[in-house]
Formats: C-alpha cells, structure tokens, sequence
C-alpha cells in the first residue's frame, strides 16, 4: 500500500533529501541522517487496511538496535494554532533531556540548534517537516536546543523526554536569534511572553 503524498522534503538538508514512505519494511529505521551528528530521522512501519492505520512508535529494544538508549521517563503533548513557534528550549544538567518528537495530527517545521561546545556545527541549526501525513519522528540527544513552529491549526505535536522536567533547570534562547538567522518561514508568529524574553544565543553559556 503507498501513502497519499509518498514523497517529503526534509526541511534542512543540504541537497533537500527526499523520503519515500516505504510499507514493506518490517521494523522503525533511520532515515536521511541529518548534517548534524546526534540527531536522527526515524521512519515508522505503518500498517494499512480500511479500518485505518496501525504502527507502533516505540519500542525500546527497536530503538536500542538503532543506537538510541535513552530511558524515556515523561512524555508531553501540545496543542497549537497555525503560525504558532514555541522554542528555543532545553534543561542544563543533571536534568538535561534527550527528546524523541513526533506529529499527531497537522505539520510543523521542527529546529535544533547545535549546544555541544566541542562540536564542529556549534551554533549550526538543522530543521525538519514533521506531519500526520509523513508520519516521521526525530531524535534529539542532550545538547541541543529544540522549539518548532506549527504549520497547520489544531497541531498536535507530541514528545518523549529522557529526564523530568525541572523548572530551574529550564533555559530558553530567542527563537529569531539574529546569529542563529533560522528561517522560519513565518512573518507574523504567536509566541508565548516567555519565550520572547529569552537569550540571546551569544549571551547562553553552554554546559554541554
């Protein structure tokens, strides 16, 4: 069975790789590795039938054998109207979060931005289209700083976290940064007080 739209740009890549939705694998996969080491594009097998549809979208020992051993211990959802971008978030250690994110229902353009110090694309960002439709997930270890902006209303974005959430350890960093210069592809964005009073990137002092 092959998916309405099979093919999706990735948002991002160098070339603007391409995915095509393949139904005859038998287990999740990375896909299209990104140009930032760390992060990893994951495809679901996704079953079809008339009823509807049927994946299953984590399993430890699969994610394990892909190189993911994060023990995720809280998961999130969010609710967003169109044009809406919540970022750039992260937690310092010892509550430093790995994040495994995906979308529920409508689209959004989801951003990393590189923390690692030692890195050689520290400071360099990477963002990806996540939807209903392409059905993909993305892998974000420690490190970086993470925020999406949603493409559709009623987006329902959801994610697993490898640490609980800590309120002091919380950090934000300005998602129209004019040195990270994301391009967001939004011109009139809602974004909550909160994240509009965040850092600056040159002012964060990464732990990482």
């Amino acid at each position: 069975m092959t998916v309405k739209n099979p093919l999706q740009i990735l948002k991002g890549c160098p070339q603007g790789g391409v995915v095509y939705i393949n139904k005859k694998t038998n287990k999740m996969k990375i896909i299209n590795q990104p140009p930032i080491s760390g992060p990893k594009i994951l495809q679901p097998n996704i079953y079809n039938d008339d009823r509807g549809y049927f994946f299953e979208s984590y399993n430890y020992e699969t994610f394990k054998n892909l190189g993911i051993e994060d023990i995720f211990v809280q998961d999130n959802q969010s609710y967003s109207k169109k044009n809406v971008i919540r970022g750039l978030h992260l937690q310092v250690p010892p509550f430093a979060q790995a994040k495994l994110v995906r979308v529920i229902k409508g689209a959004v353009l989801d951003v990393v931005v590189d923390l690692r110090k030692k890195s050689p694309t520290y400071g360099q960002h990477f963002s990806i289209m996540l939807s209903e439709e392409n059905q993909l997930q993305f892998y974000i270890p420690e490190g970086f700083a993470h925020g999406f902006a949603a493409l559709e209303d009623h987006t329902i974005f959801a994610y697993k976290c490898s640490n609980i959430y800590h309120k002091d350890s919380e950090r934000s960093i300005l998602f129209n940064d004019k040195d990270l210069n994301i391009n967001w592809n939004i011109h009139n964005p809602i974004v909550a007080d909160k994240d509009l009073q965040a850092i600056s990137f040159k002012d964060f002092i990464s732990p990482f």
